[in-house]
């Protein structure tokens, strides 16, 4: 079901052009445009040298924004594909003049193209659509054609922290995380809301827990070379 554009979508997200923006290349043809490099100056994004972390389909933003607030010796990358939803994180972090966050509506195939090599520390992908059918296994954001983009951005010693409530999609990210080198610690398949300190519960996660769904959680390390 398509979502339902957001009334004055365009005056909102020019209001927020400070918090959310968007790629303004020509070329059309996800292939090549990939190779033309736009690289982020984050020392100019942020107007800091922090570290930045990166969340791959942000949503509604509540977790990037939570994120940014508890630690603001961090810089925060949100990355969504669709405007309806991402102008709500945008609103939400200009509101309260977050510095320390910012939105970008990007597909995950092209974070190559504007993420600098080995920039960023973390990467969160919190509840991801899981796409069961076997069809779809290579637009999973967790498939190798994506975790291998993933290293050409994480720093040495980076990590993938992923929350799902789908267990055959946590199995195949699994297998998928050490296909590719990546060292898997904190396996969990039913996380608690007390065993991780500052655990941030996302809107998602909360229904989840509602309805009794067990979380899933994993963190894939990547080995210092």
């Amino acid at each position: 079901m398509r979502m339902r554009r957001r009334r004055n979508l365009p005056e909102r997200m020019e209001a927020c052009r400070d918090y959310l923006f968007k790629a303004k290349s020509d070329n059309k043809n996800m292939k090549t445009s990939i190779l033309e490099k736009e690289y982020f100056d984050f020392s100019a994004l942020f107007q800091n040298d922090n570290p930045v972390v990166l969340e791959i389909g942000s949503g509604k933003g509540y977790f990037a924004c939570e994120l940014a607030r508890r630690h603001p010796e961090l810089n925060v990358l949100a990355i969504e594909m669709i405007a309806n939803v991402a102008i709500i994180g945008a609103e939400q972090a200009k509101e309260e003049a977050l510095k320390n966050v910012r939105f970008f509506l990007c597909r995950a195939e092209c974070i190559t193209k504007y993420i600098p090599p080995h920039s960023i520390g973390t990467i969160y992908l919190n509840f991801s659509t899981p796409l069961p059918k076997d069809g779809y296994k290579k637009q999973r954001l967790t498939h190798e054609r994506f975790l291998q983009l993933y290293k050409e951005i994480l720093t040495p010693g980076g990590v993938i922290c992923q929350k799902t409530d789908s267990v055959p999609f946590f199995e195949f990210s699994m297998e998928e995380y050490k296909k590719c080198g990546f060292v898997l610690k904190n396996v969990t398949y039913d996380l608690k809301e007390g065993d991780l300190p500052e655990h941030i519960v996302t809107e998602h996660e909360a229904m989840f827990r509602e309805q009794g769904v067990p979380i899933c959680r994993v963190e894939a390390h990547l080995e210092e070379i």
